[in-house]
């Protein structure tokens, strides 16, 4: 039995509530379950030295855990962050940067942070939803504030984890399942259906062609619901 008696291909239940930093140029808080996360974007009118001058934009992300997020109090990484949490912000930072053409945007950065408020499961792919979300807000923005002279086309991206657990396929996957799950699996896609990212790995045993097809299938069918966030007034 599944929590929430989510069925095998289910989400779990799942919210947004934009706004809640006012002084960010936009946030969103993504509650996944007992997973919640607030993503918040800062403009910075100024993009990594080996962009200047040539007219382009950046997107890049941070990600933290707060230190009661975890069942047992998670430690600040205030001696360098640990290579757990650099390769989280690099996915994250590289599906953000799908979302949109970064020569629309000027030679600005937009800095997304993630910051994991209670940690049940699926913290980076919940982190690519809320914060490509965060950063359609920021750009938009942009637009009222007359530093961009239109909206550039924004391509919806989210994420989604999917894994083999008693030799069947499940979808977003909480931590009591991530931590038993034969197989684990992160799945990034584009609104047009194509993948920016896949992360599998077998924990027991290696997959078979069945088991990743049943995967990505179930991916897909969780992915393209949470695009329906994209037409919600929240």
């Amino acid at each position: 039995m599944r929590s929430n008696n989510r069925k095998p291909d289910s989400l779990r239940p799942i919210s947004i509530e934009r706004g809640l930093q006012y002084q960010a140029d936009g946030s969103v808080l993504i509650r996944m379950g007992n997973t919640h996360v607030i993503c918040g974007v800062s403009v910075e009118e100024k993009v990594p030295p080996f962009l200047k001058d040539t007219g382009q934009g950046w997107i890049t992300a941070e990600y933290g855990m707060l230190p009661c997020a975890t069942n047992s109090r998670y430690r600040r990484e205030t001696k360098g962050q640990s290579g757990r949490t650099m390769e989280i912000q690099r996915l994250i930072g590289r599906s953000l940067r799908m979302m949109v053409d970064l020569s629309t945007i000027g030679e600005r950065t937009l800095r997304v942070d993630c910051d994991v408020l209670n940690a049940d499961g699926g913290t980076r792919t919940a982190s690519i939803t809320g914060g490509a979300l965060a950063v359609k807000d920021a750009l938009q923005k942009l637009v009222a504030e007359g530093k961009l002279e239109s909206l550039p086309n924004i391509m919806p991206v989210a994420a989604i984890s999917a894994g083999i657990l008693g030799g069947e396929a499940i979808l977003d996957l909480d931590y009591t399942e991530d931590s038993t799950a034969e197989t684990d699996a992160n799945f990034v896609m584009a609104g047009d259906g194509r993948w920016i990212e896949i992360q599998a790995t077998a924990e027991g045993q290696p997959f078979a062609d069945e088991s990743y097809l049943a995967m990505a299938g179930c991916a897909k069918k969780g992915i393209e619901e949470l695009f329906q966030l994209w037409q919600e007034e929240t």
